[in-house]
């Protein structure tokens, strides 16, 4: 199993409409061969100390995949080709950790 860590930075103001068109595609990852969990998540601020201030325009996406190459077919899904484009003039940047179990 792989866990992924996808932080996705969005324009000023559009984090509603980002999330409205993500959840559109969230039933059709589920249903990927190789899916375990996969799931849109936002900042909540604390008082904890060392939690960093909220970012209002981040959505961080928590995956859990049965292995790399499930991955990889995800990201070339026809979904989520379209999703890609749909979301263009919304998201400002994106980056992933994959990580494993230690």
């Amino acid at each position: 199993m792989i866990c992924v860590i996808a932080t996705i930075e969005i324009n000023d103001g559009q984090r509603g409409a980002f999330i409205e068109e993500f959840k559109k595609i969230v039933p059709k990852v589920h249903a990927e061969d190789g899916c375990i969990e996969y799931g849109p998540m936002i900042d909540v601020p604390t008082n904890i100390p060392v939690q960093p201030p909220e970012r209002v325009n981040v959505v961080t996406v928590v995956e859990k995949w049965e292995s790399v190459e499930a991955l990889e077919a995800h990201l070339m899904a026809p979904h989520m080709l379209e999703y890609k484009k749909a979301v263009k003039d919304i998201v400002k940047g994106m980056s992933i950790q994959v990580l494993e179990p230690a």
